[in-house]
């Protein structure tokens, strides 16, 4: 473990239940309070307020404010599966809203906090663990979506690997900028225009 992904650890992984009880009220805390204050703004002694505690209990579970981003970042990227995959319909003429359900799974997931979202991305600092969450997260659903493509009869794209790697990339990145923007959206608009253009792209429509 390097210097820096030291300064980034926990110091304290729970293991009893009341241990993470706590360890969850500091990050729950703490995305209230980046989001109310900003991150400059958004203090140790802050998050201790807010969390019902002292600041000698915070530095128990974690070292600095950048350690509780990080931590925060990290449960962001490793969100588990894309939900209702299961559920999918393949029959021929489906793919749209195959792809609907994608870019909404992605919406969902962003959609709640935009400013904590935008300062989680600005701000969080590289670490070990959050550099292998993004590459388990992305494993994980680029082999997900690969499976939909293999399964569906309108998917005409001859190289489903790499298919899957641009498909998820594309709704992950413009889910991720235009979630965060500042500037108000449609979140109607983005979802129609991107399931628009990964649908053609994946029937190869001319």
């Amino acid at each position: 473990m390097t210097s820096a992904d030291r300064r980034l650890a926990p110091r304290r992984k729970p293991r009893q239940v009341r241990a993470e009880l706590t360890r969850e009220r500091i990050l729950t805390a703490a995305a209230h309070v980046f989001a109310d204050y900003g991150y400059a703004a958004g203090t140790t002694n802050r998050i201790a307020e807010r969390a019902h505690m002292s600041i000698g209990s915070l530095y128990q579970y974690f070292p600095n404010k950048d350690a509780i981003l990080a931590e925060l970042l990290v449960r962001h990227i490793d969100r588990g599966a894309w939900t209702g995959v299961e559920e999918l319909d393949m029959s021929p003429g489906s793919l749209a809203e195959a792809v609907r359900a994608l870019v909404r799974d992605a919406i969902d997931h962003h959609r709640d906090d935009p400013q904590l979202l935008r300062i989680m991305f600005e701000e969080a600092p590289a670490s070990g663990e959050l550099i292998e969450a993004i590459d388990r997260h992305g494993r994980a659903r680029v082999s997900q979506v690969r499976e939909v493509f293999a399964r569906h009869p309108d998917v005409r794209v001859g190289d489903l690997d790499t298919a899957a790697e641009l498909v998820v990339g594309t709704v992950e990145m413009n889910t991720h900028k235009l979630m965060a923007s500042p500037r108000p959206i449609q979140v109607e608009r983005l979802e129609s225009e991107l399931v628009a253009m990964i649908t053609r792209y994946l029937r190869g429509d001319e």
